[in-house]
């Protein structure tokens, strides 16, 4: 930097803080230089100085400006070049160039290189002063959209969960009540509905979020084991057992133990963690020593715990221990708005695993995403993503790269003509008074009506084809009647 541009940065510079924004000043000729930046100075920007483009290209490094103020036609680096080599740094810096009266050509050459602005010379401020204004106010909208996106995004989100419907977002709303207190959580729900994510949710939005979260799926061992695992044992507990061991719930002191599939544990085993639960102590398998742990349980099942209990196959003092809060999981049927922010998520997320370009999904491709039954629910919608991720080429992901029943044929939720079926169900036939047809047909659209709309799942509960589903309701819609089938008497009869 040379002595004159230099004092120019003392000068203008030495203490100014500006909140209204900064300007970096490029151009070859001192004095409209100094006065353009006294002038913008005096307006309240906070302004530096350069003498060419080589120099312009240092101040914007140590400088960060908002806005870019430069002369077209300099020696050695021009405006246009700066301009380039400028937004090459920094893709969001805004560029105004000057050019003089008349040469149309460097604007339209300052244009096409990506300037937002240009002004003429001699600078008339008032212009300069409004282009200046609508730069700012332009950058505060946008600023303004940013938080609202992050607010938006934030209210779809909950940690590690998703979610803009109804249901979930009551979900979130109870998560935050619950999770601040020990109260131990039964989290009910479908398969694939993400308990095991919610249960996470609640521990890292409780003050034990510092402390271990320690997960244990109680299907997956023998009564045994599972014992060992929950308690620990001591070493010549049982053969194979060369050492003490601790259990998880000696590893979950100070955090959270969920347990997954609660519904699967023996009688024997429900008795002893019905005391931990009421005591916080227990004894490691094959020892004496009573240990004393400070542990909040999260729970879950896919069954009926209160069904099980009826049956004597679940105690009831313990479910009414684990019950304390209970939380039901809404299956993906019951908040399909949320389908696309999900399945938007994941693609995102694969996409980048794979080192994939996958930026969208076409119409087709949503819309058979939206009307899929979605029977595993979230776990199923993250794997036929995954699925496509890998299937696909592009940028886009198709609806046959989702590999859903049906070949990728876009099976939609019902359409006004069988939704107009479904509603004129009437009462359930009679037996005997109803004919076959009859009883198929009510067996076939109140089947619909449950699945949603959705032909492949009442095809695969009626254990019937889905061509043989679709042709039904062909006829129901046209009011085709059928003759009788004759029945067949079974053989020897």
């Amino acid at each position: 930097m040379n002595r004159e541009t230099s004092t120019e940065h003392e000068e203008l510079n030495g203490s100014v803080t500006s909140p209204r924004g900064r300007l970096l000043v490029v151009d070859d000729e001192s004095t409209a230089r100094r006065a353009l930046a006294t002038l913008l100075t005096d307006d309240g920007y906070q302004v530096e100085t350069a003498g060419s483009g080589e120099e312009g290209l240092e101040r914007l490094a140590a400088f960060a400006p908002d806005v870019l103020i430069t002369d077209v036609r300099m020696p050695g680096m021009d405006g246009v070049e700066l301009l380039a080599r400028a937004r090459a740094l920094d893709p969001t810096l805004v560029v105004v160039v000057m050019t003089a009266f008349g040469t149309v050509k460097d604007a339209v050459r300052a244009m096409k290189a990506g300037a937002e602005h240009y002004v003429t010379k001699p600078v008339d401020l008032d212009e300069l002063l409004l282009v200046l204004e609508r730069v700012f106010r332009q950058r505060a909208l946008q600023r303004e959209a940013g938080l609202l996106r992050a607010r938006v995004r934030a209210a779809h989100r909950f940690e590690n969960l998703l979610g803009a419907s109804a249901p979930m977002q009551s979900l979130f709303k109870t998560i935050l009540q619950v999770a601040p207190s020990r109260a131990t959580v039964l989290l009910t729900g479908e398969s694939g509905t993400g308990k095991e994510r919610v249960a996470q949710a609640i521990h890292e939005a409780s003050p034990r979020a510092s402390g271990p979260f320690v997960k244990l799926h109680c299907a997956a061992l023998a009564e045994t084991l599972l014992e060992s695992e929950l308690f620990g044992h001591e070493k010549g507990a049982f053969t194979g057992a060369v050492a003490r061991r601790e259990g998880r719930f000696r590893l979950a002191h100070g955090g959270t133990l969920f347990l997954d599939e609660i519904s699967e544990i023996s009688p024997g085993l429900q008795v002893k963690l019905l005391r931990v639960l009421q005591e916080r102590a227990f004894e490691r398998v094959g020892g004496n020593e009573t240990l004393k742990v400070d542990v909040r349980i999260i729970a879950a099942t896919n069954r009926d715990l209160e069904k099980l209990v009826k049956e004597g196959r679940f105690r009831e003092d313990l479910f009414y221990r684990l019950n304390v809060v209970g939380l039901v999981l809404p299956p993906l049927r019951q908040r399909r708005e949320d389908i696309p922010l999900l399945a938007e998520h994941f693609l995102r997320r694969f996409a980048d695993e794979a080192g994939k370009p996958l930026t969208a999904f076409t119409p087709d491709a949503m819309a058979a995403l939206q009307g899929h039954a979605w029977v595993g629910n979230v776990r199923e919608l993250e794997n036929a993503v995954e699925r496509a991720v890998v299937l696909a080429s592009g940028t886009l992901v198709r609806a046959e790269h989702l590999s859903l029943p049906g070949g990728g044929v876009v099976e939609r939720p019902l359409v006004p003509t069988t939704s107009a079926v479904v509603s004129s169900l009437g009462p359930a036939p009679t037996v005997p008074g109803s004919t076959l047809a009859e009883l198929e047909r009510y067996a076939i659209l109140s089947t619909m009506e449950h699945c949603h709309g959705s032909t492949h799942r009442t095809a695969e509960l009626l254990d019937v084809s889905v061509r043989m589903i679709q042709y039904r309701l062909r006829e129901y819609r046209h009011g085709i009647k059928r003759a009788p089938a004759p029945l067949r008497m079974a053989s020897g009869h």
